[in-house]
């Protein structure tokens, strides 16, 4: 706000103080005071109440100035009557009352709806965690029958349960989630074994090599990580001679854990969106494709520090770049 601005807002004093000083001049005009005396009184009575408005602008423009300050350093905005003092002026304390109340009800809003999304989120979490029972009896059953039509199917409904999962977990991270140190060699071949059925399947080599490293993370959130990224990896593989190669690169600072496939590769023009939800590209393979997985993972990378990224070339290769910090972040 400029002066001339501020002076808009006191229109009303600056003419009640305008007539004021014309019915000085005349009665002073009237008294016979000599016109010079009259200019020097008059012109000190006016500069004095224009250098007190302006004075009054900049303590305004200060206070002004603090209650922006106040609310930008603020994390949850919607808490800044905490903070505000009630004003003497009657206008002010409409406006505050109306803030006040407004504030209020929102908070009431916000509390009623984090209620209710913590509710869904403990309800699917309750649901995923039953529903696992009997899709392990299942899957057990079905092994034991030697019945490989439905394994595929039981195992694809318990990787989207897995999702739902993840996608439930992502929107409270920091309370799910461990950092501690762990092999990247041993997690590596817990998820081959995983998925050595589909790997056997669909006629792909998998090549491990340096990987002897210990990292600091979380385990649980790792492997999903890696499972969604060598899912998408089976599930984009060419016809012929597929492979996946998993290895590492290291520096002084940090760990790249590399996994790379030469499937069909992704468009130049899509690759900036592959980790955009629900992205599932065009003229790929649509089977079982939700674009949640690289979501999911991209979103729980960024809550464990880790910087996920990809590389690909459309019909020769994609790579899939998880770096980590070698240094334990408390």
């Amino acid at each position: 706000m400029s002066f001339l601005e501020f002076l808009e807002t006191k229109i009303t004093s600056v003419l009640y103080h305008s007539a004021l000083f014309l019915v000085l001049y005349i009665f002073f005009r009237l008294c016979q005071i000599p016109f010079n005396i009259l200019f020097i009184l008059l012109f000190t009575i006016i500069l004095s109440y224009i250098l007190s408005l302006y004075l009054e602008f900049i303590s305004q423009k200060r206070k002004n100035q603090k209650i922006i300050n106040q609310v930008d350093n603020l994390q949850e905005k919607y808490l800044i009557t905490e903070l505000l003092k009630k004003p003497k002026n009657l206008e002010n304390q409409a406006y505050y009352y109306a803030l006040l109340k407004a504030t209020k009800a929102m908070n009431d809003k916000i509390s009623l709806l984090e209620s209710s999304k913590k509710e869904y989120e403990e309800y699917i979490e309750s649901f995923v965690h039953e529903i696992k029972t009997p899709l392990a009896a299942l899957l057990l059953t079905i092994e034991n029958q030697k019945n490989r039509e439905l394994k595929p199917e039981i195992d694809k409904i318990d990787e989207l349960t897995e999702q739902i999962l993840y996608y439930a977990r992502s929107q409270n991270p920091e309370k799910d989630y461990f950092i501690k140190k762990i092999n990247v060699e041993e997690i590596i071949h817990s998820l081959i074994l995983k998925n050595q059925y589909y790997f056997l399947q669909n006629k792909i080599q998998v090549y491990v090599y340096a990987v002897k490293e210990e990292i600091y993370t979380d385990e649980k959130w790792l492997s999903f990580i890696l499972s969604q990224i060598i899912s998408n990896a089976i599930k984009y593989k060419k016809e012929e001679k597929s492979y996946i190669k998993i290895y590492t690169k290291k520096n002084d600072k940090n760990l790249q854990l590399v996994i790379e496939d030469n499937g069909i590769g992704i468009k130049e023009s899509e690759l900036p969106r592959v980790f955009d939800k629900g992205f599932t590209g065009s003229n790929r393979t649509k089977k079982y494709a939700t674009g949640m997985g690289l979501y999911l993972a991209k979103k729980l990378s960024e809550t464990l520090n880790i910087h996920l990224s990809m590389e690909s070339k459309y019909q020769e290769f994609t790579k899939v770049i998880l770096e980590f910090s070698l240094h334990k972040k408390m």
